[in-house]
């Protein structure tokens, strides 16, 4: 009754209006857990190319530029101060690159294709000429700079910056913008004007921040909207959370993917904690629309900022796999945050085993069919099949042996059973599979019944 229940709610989910994008969820690579607010233009183009050589073939297609790329880091900085300081006059410093429309632009210290007013095409065309896709971070609302300057909002009559901002709506932690008021007129014509600027870069991506938490309704269906009108298609992403839950729906028909829970790091405890926000959001993903886990934190961390020092993930390899294993069962999207040329063989094994990235691409209906404080079991149903995946995972400090009873998952008492992270088939089993699971490890299976 539980999976019927789960089946119900994801066939509902995947029935919702207006979402063509992202049909499957979203891989690729960030820029931010490696670079913070500093990386460069030869860093962007570096992780490019190694996705284009080792990872486009299996799935791999968004290279996205993290936040603060119109902020000129202080020499010498990491992820830099992301606040501006004001001056006597009330501007800012260090100053942002800005159009005369109050639109961000790409500072051209990080970016040198952006020079002249160029901003992001020409990044961009380098990249969708490897056959991949452009995406970027962008902060909610407007620079605090273009309320100063009273900017002319692009396509308005003489509405400027400081007549739409709600300057009471501001980000916690950057203090770069300040809200819109979107009952203003002129609110939705900003982000019109922003989004036809993206799309002129021909971005493919992005992913708006501080704008979940808390849920800034009125302002992610102004964005919505505003991609609707770009004339590029461009896929909406959301952060950070935790996402409220009460807004489940609203954020399934307006949003391709939508962060559940803070920025998720490479400690095992907050593996632990992603399963329980998973939990509570199942039953909501599917094409169009994606809960998602956060970045993938694999490979060379923090290289300059933003958080810890440089380090290739503290996760073990058990833990990496684990990682891997439920992002994939739960069908999150797939962002690396690693530095990919900096990628070691057991990392690479990781994001080019096929048989388990179509358990996140080729899947439906992801279900917790058990926790505890030692495992958890979770399973999903590949798509135009009967075959059934299911994720076995150890969450002590110690081996133990998981099993699971093929009533708990089908109403069948046989079946081949295939292993995918070793790509083997181990055998036929009736009624019941047992296996043991090293510490912090997991099992992922593809279960046939006949």
């Amino acid at each position: 009754m539980k999976i019927l229940l789960v089946i119900l709610i994801a066939s509902f989910a995947s029935n919702i209006q207006g979402q063509t994008l992202a049909q499957t969820p979203p891989m690729g690579w960030n820029s931010y857990n490696c670079f913070g607010s500093a990386v460069h233009e030869d860093e962007v183009k570096a992780n490019a190319d190694y996705m284009a050589k080792h990872l486009k073939q299996f799935g791999w297609q968004y290279v996205v530029v993290d936040f603060l790329w119109s902020y000129d880091n202080p020499p010498g900085s990491n992820i830099g101060n992301p606040f501006q300081s004001r001056l006597i006059d009330g501007s800012y410093i260090p100053w942002l690159a800005m159009d005369k429309y109050g639109r961000l632009l790409p500072t051209a210290n990080k970016f040198p294709s952006a020079f002249g007013g160029k901003g992001f095409k020409p990044l961009s065309d380098y990249v969708h000429s490897l056959g991949l896709k452009f995406g970027i971070h962008v902060m909610r609302g407007i620079p605090r700079q273009a309320v100063w300057t009273k900017s002319p909002v692009f396509g308005t009559n003489g509405i400027t910056a400081d007549m739409i901002a709600d300057t009471s709506s501001t980000c916690p932690w950057m203090n770069h913008m300040y809200g819109l008021d979107m009952q203003k007129q002129g609110a939705q014509e900003y982000l019109n004007s922003i989004l036809k600027l993206y799309a002129s870069w021909d971005v493919d991506f992005i992913k708006v921040d501080d704008i979940s938490r808390p849920y800034h309704k009125a302002e992610i269906e102004g964005y919505k909207k505003a991609i609707e009108n770009c004339g590029r298609q461009i896929v909406l992403s959301l952060s950070p959370g935790a996402t409220p839950l009460k807004d489940s729906t609203h954020v399934m028909s307006h949003a391709n993917m939508w962060r559940m829970a803070d920025d998720f790091w490479d400690n095992w405890k907050e593996i632990l904690a992603m399963m329980n926000y998973a939990k509570q959001w199942q039953g909501t993903g599917g094409p169009g629309h994606w809960p998602d886990c956060d970045m993938l934190q694999i490979g060379k961390l923090s290289k300059r900022g933003p958080v810890g020092p440089e380090r290739y993930s503290r996760f073990t390899n058990n833990e990496l796999r684990t990682h891997f294993t439920f992002w994939c069962i739960y069908q999150s999207p797939l962002m690396m945050g690693g530095n990919l040329p900096e990628d070691r063989p057991f990392d690479d094994s990781l994001l080019t085993n096929e048989e388990v990235i179509s358990v996140d691409q080729n899947a439906a209906h992801p279900q917790c069919i058990y926790q505890d404080s030692t495992k958890a079991i979770w399973i999903s149903h590949v798509l135009n099949s009967k075959q059934i995946n299911i994720a076995l995972f150890n969450l002590q400090e110690q081996p133990q042996t998981i099993s699971f009873s093929f009533k708990d998952i089908g109403s069948f008492k046989k079946a081949a059973i295939r292993d995918l992270w070793k790509r083997k088939n181990i055998g036929i089993y009736r009624n019941q599979f047992q296996q043991l699971v090293n510490a912090h490890d997991a099992l992922l299976l593809r279960v046939s019944p006949e």
